[in-house]
């Protein structure tokens, strides 16, 4: 019997839902996955009548409750540490830039928003504001890199960690509507992409109904 359930929303869309979940199965608790179908007009009441705010994702686990993608992120932490790093400079600066995606780049999620069905919005949503947000997020990608990531592919290195699974939908992004970026960040991007976790959440998405397809996510401006 799962020690929990953790509820998400539509894979195709929800990127706060992936952040949560990626940590889930790093961590490798036993929960139950339920998905409710996001409405795309702000909160959904199914979502409403089980989530303490509203929103996904929602951890249930051992008689703990947690939302919110980095609250859960730090729970899963509590049981394996290993999603943060190890040593105390880049455990702290891994912190840091986790809670600055968490709270920041709203003109790119609204410019760019996720869509893992379609392959490619090349050229749309560059907003100067977006753009904006796009070198803040390249140039703190090379930093953590320099500093932290010598002799792997992620950004602390060769292990995939908390900031990855919380920067995973910005690289889904930037797969899905190419903006210009350095070698380097395609780099990451691409190996984001190959991790097993995230490419089992991608492997996912065309298992979705169509009938929870939103148009404003399908036809961005």
């Amino acid at each position: 019997m799962p020690d929990g359930r953790l509820t998400i929303a539509t894979r195709r869309y929800s990127s706060w839902s992936m952040r949560g979940w990626l940590a889930v199965r790093l961590a490798g608790l036993d929960v139950e996955e339920v998905l409710i179908p996001v409405s795309g007009t702000g909160t959904t009441e199914a979502i409403r009548r089980v989530s303490p705010n509203g929103r996904v994702p929602f951890l249930e686990h051992r008689g703990h409750r947690i939302w919110e993608s980095l609250a859960i992120v730090e729970y899963c932490a509590e049981l394996s540490p290993g999603i943060w790093p190890a040593d105390l400079a880049a455990r702290t600066h891994a912190r840091a830039i986790s809670a600055e995606m968490h709270a920041g780049f709203a003109a790119l999620r609204t410019a760019m928003p996720m869509n893992l069905g379609r392959p490619d919005f090349a050229g749309r949503g560059r907003t100067p504001e977006a753009l904006a947000d796009i070198g803040r997020i390249e140039a703190l990608w090379a930093e953590t890199r320099e500093r932290f990531g010598i002799g792997g592919p992620f950004l602390f290195g060769a292990a995939f960690s908390g900031a990855d699974a919380m920067f995973a939908p910005v690289v889904t992004r930037f797969l899905t509507y190419r903006p210009d970026l350095a070698p380097a960040t395609w780099d990451y991007c691409n190996a984001v992409r190959r991790h097993r976790l995230v490419d089992e959440w991608y492997s996912a998405v065309p298992g979705e109904s169509d009938a929870w397809l939103i148009p404003a996510y399908e036809n961005p401006a």
